[in-house]
């Protein structure tokens, strides 16, 4: 892949990084007390239009698969939503106007596979969001089936692992090109990451889903309690827990089935799976077999997904498999 593809990437992460900042730092308490959505679904659709407007610029030839579609927005009921997300935008692109949103966004209905796309998560962990906590926006580029750029973008993740007080950070990776550590915001260097030495499963420290509903925590549990692993898992929202794998922070993330037939979307895990693999780990699915980004939305030849150092993989599916996950 050319730097064209990364530098794109990298820029419309960044850019819509600054819409969802921009919308997370208006959540009030009174949102929450209402469990009103609408922030989050402002920012999902601004955050996809801003994506697909810098992809359909420099790549216009390039379809994209995402998340969103305008027609619900575009509903006569919907038009204060409208109105909000198109605001929101205009924010950062001036010229923006509700048709021109809306046909960004409409940018990604690809619903079927194609040798060379774009997937796009606009927010990953909406939860996360409205609580002011972990969120993604992820991109991938996939060629052949295979991802071949990745970007994933994490707000309130910080810079480094020891620099708490630096928030924000992109996630880069190019096919055997490695993965690196871009801030946020435009300054500063990139820096390489790697994911941890740690070979016995004793000492691993693992990430999963904050919300049981995306992973079965007491099957994980199991399968800890097997390795023989007694620290405490760290449950977050997003691919951040792809990140905090690539840069050493955790070692394992494991995504288990909460139920037969559940199946997982590709913008879900095609932008972490790269930058996990490209920092020298390892991502499969809990039978060990590789994730398959060539059957349309969803990952429907895999079932769940395992993510490691790579040095403690094969030790993590002979534990899935004696708990018995099928």
């Amino acid at each position: 892949m050319s730097i064209k593809e990364r530098d794109v990437a990298l820029a419309a992460v960044r850019e819509a990084a600054v819409l969802c900042r921009n919308i997370q730092a208006a959540i009030g308490p009174d949102v929450l007390e209402k469990k009103d959505r609408s922030p989050v679904t402002v920012a999902d659709f601004g955050s996809q239009a801003l994506i697909c407007r810098r992809l359909a610029e420099a790549f216009p030839d390039d379809p994209i698969m995402a998340e969103e579609d305008s027609t619900a927005l575009r509903e006569p009921a919907q038009a204060a939503l409208l109105a909000r997300v198109v605001a929101e935008v205009q924010r950062l692109v001036p010229e923006a106007t509700t048709e021109t949103v809306c046909a960004w966004i409409d940018r990604g209905n690809l619903a079927a596979y194609r040798p060379r796309f774009w997937a796009v998560d606009p927010i990953d962990g909406t939860k996360g969001f409205l609580r002011g906590d972990q969120y993604a926006i992820a991109l991938a580029l996939i060629v052949e089936g295979q991802v071949q750029v990745a970007a994933l973008a994490c707000p309130n993740l910080s810079f480094m692992p020891e620099a708490e007080t630096s928030r924000g950070v992109v996630f880069m990776a190019v096919r055997g090109e490695g993965t690196w550590a871009w801030p946020l915001e435009e300054a500063g260097e990139p820096v390489r990451i790697r994911v941890s030495a740690t070979h016995d499963p004793a000492q691993a420290l693992f990430c999963e889903s904050f919300e049981s509903a995306h992973s079965a925590h007491d099957v994980a549990a199991e399968v800890a309690r097997r390795l023989g692993i007694t620290k405490p898992s760290r449950r977050l929202d997003s691919q951040a827990k792809y990140a905090l794998v690539a840069r050493g922070e955790a070692d394992l993330y494991l995504r288990l089935p909460t139920r037969p037939g559940y199946v997982e979307k590709v913008w879900d895990h095609a932008a972490g799976a790269l930058i996990v693999a490209e920092a020298g780990g390892r991502v499969t699915d809990i039978h060990g077999r590789p994730l398959r980004f060539d059957r349309g939305p969803v990952l429907s030849e895999n079932r769940g997904v395992v993510v490691s150092n790579g040095r403690l993989h094969e030790a993590v599916l002979e534990a899935i498999a004696a708990v018995g996950v099928a």
